[in-house]
């Protein structure tokens, strides 16, 4: 089976990435970010769900989750907060700091990438990248790259809920990529270069897709969840013939005899790695694929319908409103793109908040 089922995912919550900073750090610095859900609108206006991430090009560093165990990060490691937790980086184990959200607007009107300096008296400086990356990583102790990546979290994202709260890809022995990303990183960051934001843009989302490969292959053998899913010869195949043939009549018998299990084993299997059985994965994967077409193109609900597997509008409308909680129409008005006061275009549902800035 050669249907690439995370990429689809991948895809349809409209992975994307922005928002990107050089940090230099001194002396007995200590940097806190709060929840992502409470900065998302200054970091990414256009994401439902946002991920923060940190790389260490220069010097060693430690991370933990407010309330966690610190980890110590080396030269080359890179840790994500997928589930958007408040955390911590700081020169020693076990510091806080005030997470001031205002920070987070200030760097939003930034020329992007940007710099950002902590030193002792815990008050971060921000100021455009220099020319020369040199001056600007003069005397620190340790330098990172950070940034945030955005995706969507409704109807459906199989793929965070699996996610580890911090994900820790250690540079040393990490894969190939992951060793170019940092050094293209470091390079891109630390000054101020033509392309640099939209080459960041892309490095990010790479190295996310890579971050989620390198976790699944590290994962135990008795681990549950999509991504478990994913490596589970049945179940993996199972889901490529849904994510490929959405529109398909399938039924779990049709399911079994394809991937060569009966009924019951199957449906046993989905519930013990992806917690729901593969009728209801697979409404909720059409509902997910429907919205996309709501939002991105001018087809009737009709055509959508059909072309997500419905043989009627009427009984999409009502799975749709089921799982989604309103009916497609109004979902489309809800999230249709719209031309902003710039001639930008942005989501309908970002507006109140562009207009009360």
């Amino acid at each position: 089976m050669s249907h690439d089922t995370l990429s689809d995912v991948l895809r349809s919550v409209r992975l994307q990435s922005a928002l990107f900073f050089y940090v230099s750090c001194h002396g007995k610095w200590v940097a806190e970010a709060p929840p992502s859900r409470e900065i998302a609108a200054a970091v990414m206006p256009n994401a439902e769900h946002v991920i923060a991430y940190h790389v260490v090009t220069e010097g060693q560093c430690w991370a933990a989750i407010v309330g966690e165990s610190p980890q110590k990060l080396h030269r080359g490691d890179i840790i994500l907060l997928p589930q958007g937790d408040p955390h911590v980086v700081s020169y020693a184990p076990g510091l806080r700091a005030d997470p001031r959200t205002s920070t987070y607007y200030e760097m939003q009107h930034q020329q992007r990438p940007f710099r950002v300096s902590y030193d002792s008296d815990g008050q971060p400086q921000v100021a455009p990248c220099a020319s020369d990356s040199a001056n600007s990583q003069e005397g620190a102790s340790t330098t990172l790259v950070c940034g945030f990546i955005g995706c969507d979290m409704r109807p459906f994202n199989p793929l965070i809920a699996t996610l580890p709260r911090l994900l820790h890809l250690c540079g040393n022995g990490g894969s190939a990529w992951s060793e170019q990303f940092v050094r293209l990183a470091a390079t891109e960051s630390s000054r101020r270069r033509p392309g640099s934001e939209a080459l960041l843009e892309r490095l990010s989302e790479m190295m996310f897709v890579d971050a989620v490969r390198r976790h699944t292959d590290a994962m135990p053998a008795d681990s549950t969840g999509w991504l478990a899913g994913l490596r589970d010869r049945f179940v993996s195949r199972a889901l490529a013939l849904m994510h490929e043939r959405p529109a398909e009549p399938w039924t779990i018998g049709q399911l079994g005899r394809q991937v060569g299990l009966s009924r019951s084993a199957l449906h046993e299997r989905f519930i013990d790695l992806i917690r729901q059985p593969p009728m209801q994965y697979l409404t909720h994967w059409r509902m997910q694929l429907a919205s996309g077409l709501l939002r991105d193109t001018g087809s009737s609900v009709a055509a959508i319908a059909l072309e997500v597997g419905y043989d009627s509008e009427a009984a999409f409308a009502r799975a749709f409103k089921r799982i989604v909680g309103t009916p497609p129409a109004t979902w489309r008005r809800m999230h249709r793109e719209t031309t902003g006061p710039s001639g930008v275009v942005v989501p309908t549902r970002t507006i109140s908040h562009l207009g009360g800035e």
